[in-house]
């Protein structure tokens, strides 16, 4: 079972999802009941790969590899290390927990499962991926999905929206940065991430052409490639430029928060935990791996720009009124916190970037989860409409705070660990980062504070009367599980 440990994990949502295809709406149980079966399994064998794992041994494990293209040099090769086996377990973590968070749905039940499923696999696929080509395969995968997400199961994120308005029928509409829509969302995320990939393909073309190996497998260009320093700088250019808009770092971010309102809640989830993630971990993959010099060389522009992140994204948050913005940009001021680990380039910050990583997963997907629960109980997302909750709400408010404690680094809390790492391991290169950095900390306390008083206590609401807790086990379920997680 271990020679295909990677595949069964990788492919269980895939055969689900091609089982939906013959299963009609009519029969809800029935989807449903595919879904979790397919996800739990890709779950508990992704747990089991993280005890499986020789952290002793370290480097890659579990490898298979399948001939795709002797003449392309092309192989369906997969692999994790001490990277890879975290954000897999997320993957499928966030991925299964979706199914329960979305259980209410009833337009479309099973497209929403089939694009729930292919999205999960999809990220597995860069996580496990050995080979560039299918690296860069799986990560186009990806974007259909949120695509489809946000259009179709998406909500319209800026006040009132007329559906009559001229403007709806007009190019003129997709830049209208007044009104936004779902539809924008969709768009704004698929141009965004088209970019990035263009500029990434051109990198992982050049890095084909030029290692003189005539292969895409990264191991072997990794040990017997022979690329220019000069190449290799202007390929650290393009990689990062590529895949630095999926992981929201400025000035290419403006897609995520807008992507985080407009989409349902399990999409929001693998969204922030995730989809958002292949950014750091491509990077780390290609440029950390195959060219190391010139990413040395380039950590210190990527150190002033992680400040940014951390305080542009810290204070917009702050200035938010909705609810899934304030995570969105809170969520975008956390990448620079994992930038900053990679940037130090030590033991101690890359682990606390890698271990942020998966924390930040952790707490992202509870902190969606309960936002789409809120708003599926109060039809709103506007933070001044709400208060008092907590009266009417117990379970969700503390699950609230726990989240909100885990993401602005409570002690307790796995993110507490990855945010003294990184801190730590950049105070000796980077120090005056490191201090700006704590001062960012500051931002997000008082912006997850505000909005814990804001929405939950305080004088109620007279219109949120008739709102329920999570009573039932399909609600709490997925909660106490990332909930638990966070604190593990």
């Amino acid at each position: 079972m271990t020679d295909h440990l990677l595949s069964i994990i990788l492919f269980a949502p895939l055969v689900g999802a091609s089982l939906l295809f013959f299963v009609s709406n009519r029969h809800p149980r029935i989807v449903k009941s595919i879904t979790v079966l397919a996800s739990g399994i890709s779950f508990l064998f992704a747990f089991y790969l993280l005890y499986a794992y020789d952290h002793g041994l370290g480097g890659f494990q579990f490898q298979e590899r399948y001939a795709w293209s002797n003449e392309l040099g092309i192989s369906f090769f997969l692999g994790v290390d001490g990277v890879g086996v975290p954000m897999v377990l997320a993957s499928t973590l966030l991925m299964f927990a979706g199914v329960f968070v979305s259980w209410h749905i009833e337009d479309r039940l099973k497209e929403f499962y089939i694009n729930l499923l292919v999205l999960g696999s999809a990220t597995m696929g860069v996580y496990m991926s050995l080979d560039l080509f299918f690296l860069f395969f799986f990560y186009e995968l990806s974007v259909i999905p949120m695509y489809l997400f946000i259009a179709i199961w998406g909500r319209h994120t800026k006040g009132y929206l007329d559906m009559k308005d001229p403007k709806r029928d007009s190019v003129s509409f997709l830049f209208n940065f007044n009104r936004n829509s779902k539809e924008y969302a969709a768009m704004k995320l698929t141009l965004y991430l088209s970019f990035g990939a263009v500029v990434a393909l051109l990198g992982l073309l050049l890095v084909y052409t030029t290692s003189g190996l005539h292969t895409f497998n990264i191991v072997e260009i990794a040990e017997r490639g022979r690329m220019p320093q000069g190449i290799k700088n202007l390929l650290f250019v393009l990689i990062f430029i590529g895949f630095a808009p999926i992981a929201a770092i400025w000035p290419f971010h403006s897609w995520s928060p807008v992507g985080y309102a407009a989409a349902p809640a399990a999409a929001s989830m693998m969204h922030a935990g995730v989809l958002k993630k292949l950014g750091h971990f491509t990077i780390i993959r290609i440029c950390f791996y195959l060219f190391p010099e010139a990413t040395q060389q380039w950590m210190p522009v990527v150190a002033v720009i992680c400040i940014i992140n951390i305080f542009y994204g810290g204070l917009v948050a702050f200035l938010q009124k909705d609810t899934k913005f304030v995570i969105g940009y809170s969520s975008v001021s956390h990448m620079g916190y994992i930038f900053l680990g990679m940037a130090s380039l030590n033991m101690i910050s890359l682990t606390g970037a890698v271990l942020f990583l998966f924390a930040d997963a952790m707490a992202m997907g509870l902190l969606f989860a309960l936002s789409g629960f809120v708003y599926k109980q109060t039809h709103t997302m506007d933070i001044p409409s709400l208060g008092g909750l907590s009266r009417r709400m117990p379970f969700i408010t503390a699950c609230f705070i726990i989240g909100s404690a885990a993401s602005f680094g409570m002690p307790g809390a796995m993110n507490f660990i990855g945010e003294l790492m990184v801190l730590l391991g950049a105070w000796n290169v980077y120090p005056v980062q490191a201090v700006l950095a704590v001062v960012g900390v500051t931002i997000t306390w008082a912006y997850y504070i505000r909005m814990i008083r804001a929405m939950f206590f305080g004088e109620a609401s007279p219109l949120m009367e008739s709102v329920s807790d999570a009573r039932r086990w399909v609600d709490r379920f997925p909660l106490v599980i990332l909930a638990t997680a966070s604190v593990f």
